[in-house]
């Protein structure tokens, strides 16, 4: 079981943001049970740490473990797309992007 280290960054307390919080709860709950450790950072109370990771756009995922480190801009409605985005096989899925019976 692999640890996934994810940080949220997101920009003060809209509608947006929540929407991006509540659907990244709903895959990790679903496809990463017991498998990640999210962080929620806020842009307009520290911004030191937006810089640090050159965030340009709210809301934006960074998933720093496993490797590789991977970005995802939007309010994470998408599943398939965040799941793609992040590298992560769908609990009892193919791998986002292909089609059952493709080989690697």
């Amino acid at each position: 079981m692999q640890l996934h280290i994810l940080k949220l960054y997101i920009a003060g307390k809209t509608a947006r943001a929540s929407r991006a919080i509540a659907n990244l709860h709903r895959i990790c709950d679903k496809e990463l049970p017991d498998q990640f450790k999210l962080e929620v950072i806020d842009v307009l109370e520290d911004p030191d740490r937006a810089e640090e990771d050159k965030i340009l756009a709210t809301p934006t995922l960074i998933k720093s473990l496993p490797p590789p480190l991977r970005r995802v801009i939007g309010d994470l409605s998408d599943t398939e797309k965040v799941l793609f985005g992040l590298d992560i096989i769908p609990a009892g899925g193919t791998p986002p992007g292909t089609l059952p019976g493709d080989r690697p």
